[in-house]
């Protein structure tokens, strides 16, 4: 049971201690007017290496025309999302603000993204693993037990990957509402949807107006082709994103990244992400179907990311055959119950080609 407190929608279950937590106030976060400005103890000259001297200031933490650029991207108001280093920082932060070290546990269905259990376990925090199941060729998350446990073991938040990483498989947007009102008042149900665009599906962004424990994690680290940017966005009830404002890091957002996300998400370089990943798509369906027919394949997963789950008779055999024409995939084999499986990314047409040629010698 929850400690009575008059907060509503998801901030009651922020932890108590955090409640009334400012965080650290930097000098950017403080909105005054000036032209000189000596409130941050920056260097009074620019570096000889920084040109344009733009380099020498600290960054504004949430940039409002990017806030602005990713709340229209993604079909929000720009109240409704923070931006950070990546998702991976939006699990940290939700794992530290939502959940008491030793005391509150976390759910996840494994195999997925290892980070929600790295976040938790670095945090002190338990995580419970309702495992995904086998039916049909598909993976099955079954989200009632998980509902169940996660009230079980009064778990603060729920993990969700949808398209699943590594499964690639795509959870329905019903289900999770209906878990969302399940757990409303007991837990956040957090779908994080890195490889959302290459499913040509709604958003889980769309129900956060309806279950406010709903937040949805996106990035620019796939579709878009910025990994190396670093950003991803948390998006969720305008009071709990203020809530992880205040937990974030002070500058997390390097000026130069931003500018290079700006510049991605505008004119022509948006309208070739969207023509990329139409390609992908196209080229996802039809090395699902090759691979279907190379000897030594036991079974290729139906996916809706950017890339393809396979089960090999050998996969070690498999996976030396590529690396020996220099194609290097994912061993999944540690995974649990994925002892004979790897993961290939989509590449370009001629790349892929490359995967199917090495694969067909690949003895059964």
């Amino acid at each position: 049971m929850l400690d009575a407190t008059p907060t509503t929608g998801p901030i009651a279950l922020l932890r108590e201690d955090l409640r009334d937590f400012a965080g650290y106030r930097s000098a950017r976060s403080e909105k005054l007017q000036g032209h000189i400005w000596l409130n941050a103890n920056e260097s009074p000259w620019a570096n000889p290496a920084d040109r344009d001297g733009a380099l020498r200031r600290y960054p504004d933490p949430q940039p409002q025309q990017l806030r602005e650029a990713l709340a229209a991207l993604y079909g929000c108001v720009p109240e409704q999302l923070l931006a950070g280093r990546g998702s991976d920082e939006g699990i940290d932060l939700l794992v530290r603000a939502f959940c008491r070290p030793g005391g509150d546990a976390i759910v996840v269905s494994t195999p997925t993204f290892g980070m929600y259990a790295v976040s938790a376990r670095l945090h002190g925090t338990r995580v419970i693993d309702v495992p995904l199941r086998e039916a049909d060729g598909e993976w099955i998350c079954d989200l009632s037990a998980i509902g169940d446990a996660a009230i079980a073991q009064s778990a603060r938040i729920v993990f969700l990957c949808s398209p699943g990483n590594p499964t690639g498989a795509l959870l329905p947007l019903k289900d999770i509402a209906a878990l969302a009102g399940r757990l409303e008042r007991r837990a956040l149900v957090v779908v994080d949807e890195a490889y959302i665009e290459y499913a040509g599906a709604e958003s889980a962004i769309s129900l956060i107006g309806v279950q406010r424990n709903i937040v949805v994690l996106r990035t620019l680290s796939k579709a878009h082709a910025l990994a190396a940017v670093r950003i991803g966005s948390v998006i969720g009830d305008a009071e709990l994103i203020e809530a992880l404002r205040r937990c974030q890091a002070p500058y997390p957002l390097p000026v130069a990244c931003v500018a290079q996300a700006l510049a991605a998400l505008d004119g022509n370089a948006a309208t070739t992400t969207r023509d990329r990943i139409s390609a992908v798509q196209a080229e996802r369906e039809g090395l699902q179907r090759r691979l279907a027919s190379v000897r030594g394949v036991r079974r290729v997963y139906p996916s809706r990311a950017n890339f393809v789950l396979v089960r090999f008779d050998d996969a070690q055999d498999a996976f030396e055959r590529l690396l020996s024409v220099g194609v290097v995939v994912r061993d999944m084999r540690a995974a649990q119950g994925l002892g004979d499986a790897l993961r290939i990314s989509l590449g370009t047409p001629a790349q892929n080609a490359a995967v199917i040629g090495a694969l067909e010698g690949v003895r059964a």
